[in-house]
Parts: C-alpha cells; structure tokens; sequence
C-alpha cells in the first residue's frame, strides 16, 4: 500500500442539448469543460475517514458511524454523506482496514448545474482507488460515482458521473448507456452563473407533477427536444455554430415552456444574445445555477462582459477535455 498522498481531479460538465427530456428517455449531449475538482488524499492509522472541503470552509470526520463536525456548518454531514459512501467502498474494494484523509479543492460553483457533486465523488474514488491500491477499472469508478450521485439526487440520469468519470462529450440515453462524439473543432463556450443555488431533485419532480397534469403537451415538448437532439449531434460533427445557437435557443424555450427557467436565467440569456452570441441555454436543472452561450471567437469577452453586467458571473471554456486523472 502507498504511503504517500494521491492527488486526482475530474472535470465539470455542462448539458448542450436535453437536460430533463433525458429523465423520460430522451437523448441529451454533455460535455466535460475545463473546470476542476482537485481530491488529495492519504493513509490515516486512526481509522477516521476525515473529509475537508476548502471552498465550503466545512470539516468533520467520520468513525463508528458517526459524524463529528470539526468547522463549518451543521450540514457538513449531508454534504459528506457521498464521499463517505465512495470511500467505504474503495476501502472494501482494496481490503485496507485503515483510516482515510481527504480534502477537496474545487474550482466549479456548487448546486449550479455543472455537475460539482459527481466530480467530487469521481475525484475520490479515482484517488482512493491509487492510493489503496483497489485495481477498480474506470467502469467500477463510474458506478461508485453513480451511486454517491443517488443520495444526492434521487434519480440521477447518469450525465454526471459518467462525464466526470469519462470526460469528452457524449450522447446520453437513460435507456442505451452513452456513446462518445467526435468534436474535431473548436467550440467558444462561455458560462454564465447566476449564483443561485438549486436543487435538481425539486425542480425534476415539478417536470413530473407537470406532466402529470398535461401530458400531451408536455411529451410533445419532450419530443421536440429528441428532434433538437438529432440536429445538434449533427452540427457539432460539422462545426456549424450558428446551427448549435439556433437550436441553444429553441431549447431554451422548451425548458422554460416546462417552468424550470429563472428570471436571472432568461436576463442572462437575452445579454449574451444582445452581445452577439449564436445563441444561449440554461444548462442543468434550472430555476437558478448556470447558462451557457455559444458566440463567434472574437465576441467571447464582449459576450462575457455583457453577462456579468446584467448579474452574473462568467467564464470562458474549452470543451471535450479529460475525465478523472491521477494528478502526481
């Protein structure tokens, strides 16, 4: 077993096309951007499972199955639970009847629709995984994180920990698994956060009580959203970013057509928009967290600025990057 510390980080994700219509079976394409958790962990000879998370500010360890919070907030513990559940598994995988450190650094906003929680859990488990020596294959990475995703979630699709594991960008149905997609170009990305935090389990069952109540309607917005699918895999394998904005925009419509759009979300939108974007979505769950906008290389900053003077904060980003990865 490895004395030393293990480093490894996973990458943030944004969905282009098909956030919720996913959940009922449609199609939906993420993409791993260039945004990172970094998890350094160690060996312990306390039997602690100790968890620290630099950007909350939160501390606090488990043992004999209780929680001790050391700083931060009372919820340290549900915030933890995750990375508590990955670690017991990694532990049992590898047969080590140790104590772990682990500490988080991360540079993608939380509850904002960039997949926080997943890159956390793939982070870990990658470096658990090093560290003890376990030999779980990156399949078994993507199913432990799929799993910490269930205590936070509910029923996750499976986007997150499977762009956090894999990275790249994929085409996503719940009922075939992913599959990779070739992006052989440039996409200038920029996301647009409105610092609202949400919850995607609150805003999925309101898609469902929705639904439920007006079903034609509402499997007829699903499937336009299948058909903006098909049309989006296609323009990115043929670098057509003013088809991608079109479709961005259409998009939009539908998710805000199903109420899971904000008035700081739409304010957002219609800046990159009026600063000459191709086009702008919510990415995520919705009702607050992250937009997104694709504009013209040279219209990036001025896409940026527009954001940030309407409210909100953004950043540029390079696309199809790397998944999870042992950092030293």
């Amino acid at each position: 077993m490895k004395s030393e510390t293990v480093i490894a980080s996973a990458p943030a994700k944004v969905i282009l096309f098909g956030e919720h219509f996913v959940v009922y079976g449609k199609p939906a394409i993420a993409v791993a951007i260039d945004r990172r958790v970094y998890v350094k962990v160690g060996i312990r000879e306390d039997r602690k499972l100790y968890i620290r998370s630099l950007s909350l500010e939160i501390s606090g360890y488990f043992q004999n199955e209780k929680f001790v919070l050391e700083s931060g907030k009372e919820s340290a513990e549900e915030k933890f639970e995750p990375i508590r559940v990955v670690a017991e598994k990694l532990l049992e995988a590898s047969n080590k009847d140790v104590g772990v450190t682990i500490e988080i650094d991360s540079q993608i906003p939380v509850a904002a629709g960039l997949g926080s929680s997943a890159s956390v859990a793939a982070a870990t488990a990658t470096a658990l995984n090093h560290l003890l020596n376990a030999e779980l294959s990156r399949e078994e990475i993507f199913r432990v994180t799929f799993e910490a995703e269930k205590l936070i979630h509910g029923t996750p699709s499976g986007i997150d920990p499977a762009i956090a594991t894999y990275g790249g960008a994929i085409i996503y149905r719940k009922d075939e698994g992913f599959q990779p997609i070739n992006i052989e170009f440039s996409v200038p990305l920029i996301v647009g956060d409105t610092g609202l935090e949400r919850s995607t389990g609150s805003l999925v069952a309101h898609v469902k009580q929705i639904r439920n109540a007006y079903p034609e309607i509402v499997n007829s917005i699903f499937e336009a959203g299948e058909k903006i699918v098909e049309k989006a895999v296609q323009a990115l394998k043929e670098g057509d970013l003013e088809v991608l904005g079109r479709l961005m925009l259409i998009n939009h419509g539908l998710l805000f057509a199903i109420g899971v759009s904000h008035e700081k979300l739409d304010k957002l939108v219609h800046a990159a928009l009026r600063a000459g974007a191709y086009g702008a979505k919510l990415t995520g769950a919705g009702g607050g967290g992250c937009m997104i906008a694709i504009a013209p290389s040279k219209l990036v900053d001025q896409v940026i600025s527009s954001i940030e003077q309407a409210g909100g904060t953004a950043f540029s980003a390079k696309i199809n990057v790397e998944g999870a990865r042992i950092e030293n």
